[in-house]
């Protein structure tokens, strides 16, 4: 069976042009941690490069659903921070679990968060690079005009994507030294689970209480310039990809493949891995019981315990609204404050939680004796 009947000059690859368009998903998911980077300034293919021109940039990065509430401090916000998602590895807590962690600053290294200098993003920018050059060696010895053309038009498409998308991470800064509450947090999980974060004032502002800022190199006008010009240098290269010779339209062609198959494999990777997350060192506390439970009220009972308060359970609205819940958590600060639970003074080891039969106090509120009988 033969597939090309006069010969390989008749294969047809007027539709190569879509394969520098295709693949917007995979290069959305990364693109603001990759903007970070210096690499992101490089001239090199990028597949889809239409998925970061936009009308307008993101303020600030994605928040996770979840709830966060101050154990002492009254403070509460209904997102998680997308740093503190990923600082804490908030996907990985299995339902109705409880864990406690606390967060310091390193004393060396980085003097801030940023993106990591040599993560997988960085990785693709650089092949991308690699392959805008080997195109451009061979439209020159292939003496192609329209390619070369194509291939420095949707190169440095890159790049002046890469100027109107800069950005740099500006965290809040705590501005007074005034003595405030201690500022430990809890992030209630929507799966049921529990995070308890011990912390200072400072770290507790700039991970949970104030969103991520991004600090654009150029203003909105200067950004929509871009992006026009970005768009018609798009369609262009595009138009002169579609004149370029059979061969280079088959070096194209397998770059945008090779490319997409990249950037779909960074995209299903941890979102840790881009990251330069050692500005903040996290040392897992352990506690008595583990930190998995079968039952959203084991796994409450558990926080309380450590936590030694329930202001915070009431200030969420973490547990139902009812009389039976409001007398079981009255209950349960007074068993968490009896027995030796709680972390130390520095915060590094949790004491021992007090025994007690958490399922049938709430048994008993929810549904007591009295009650009972008149069910009969």
């Amino acid at each position: 069976m033969k597939f090309l009947k006069e010969g390989y000059q008749s294969l047809q690859l007027d539709i190569v042009g879509f394969l520098a368009i295709l693949g917007e998903s995979s290069v959305l998911v990364q693109s603001q941690v990759a903007a970070l980077s210096r690499f992101f300034l490089l001239p090199r293919l990028v597949p889809a490069p239409q998925a970061l021109i936009r009308t307008s940039r993101p303020e600030r990065l994605e928040a996770t659903t979840g709830k966060v509430v101050g154990v002492h401090s009254g403070g509460i916000r209904h997102y998680v921070n997308h740093l503190a998602h990923l600082l804490h590895n908030g996907n990985s807590l299995p339902a109705y679990s409880v864990r406690c962690e606390k967060i310091t600053k390193t004393l060396e290294g980085p003097s801030d968060v940023n993106a990591r200098s040599f993560g997988p993003m960085a990785a693709l920018s650089i092949l991308g690079c690699l392959m805008s050059i080997a195109l451009f060696v061979l439209a020159i010895v292939q003496n192609d005009g329209f390619a070369l053309v194509a291939i420095l038009a949707l190169s440095f498409l890159s790049t002046i994507i890469g100027v109107g998308n800069r950005w740099y991470l500006k965290l809040q800064k705590r501005k007074s030294k005034r003595k405030v509450p201690p500022s430990d947090v809890v992030i209630n999980y929507p799966n049921g689970a529990f995070l308890i974060v011990i912390c200072d004032e400072d770290i507790a502002r700039e991970l949970y209480w104030h969103p991520e800022e991004c600090a654009y190199w150029v203003g909105p006008m200067t950004y929509r310039f871009l992006s026009l010009s970005g768009t018609l240098i798009l369609m262009f290269g595009v138009i002169c990809l579609g004149n370029a010779t059979l061969d280079l339209q088959l070096g194209f062609a397998a770059s945008y493949i090779i490319l997409n198959a990249a950037y779909w494999v960074v995209a299903a990777l941890p979102p840790q891995w881009n990251w330069d997350l050692s500005y903040y060192r996290v040392k897992r506390i352990e506690f008595q019981g583990g930190e998995r439970n079968n039952s959203f009220t084991a796994a409450l009972w558990k926080a309380i315990a450590i936590t030694q308060s329930v202001q915070w359970v009431k200030n969420g609205a973490i547990a139902p609204n009812s009389r039976g819940w409001d007398q079981w958590i009255q209950e349960a600060e007074e068993m968490a404050r009896s027995g030796d639970g709680g972390w130390d003074e520095k915060g590094d080891v949790v004491r021992d939680l007090p025994q007690w039969d958490f399922n049938a106090a709430l048994s008993n509120y929810l549904d007591p004796p009295d009650s009972a009988a008149d069910h009969v």
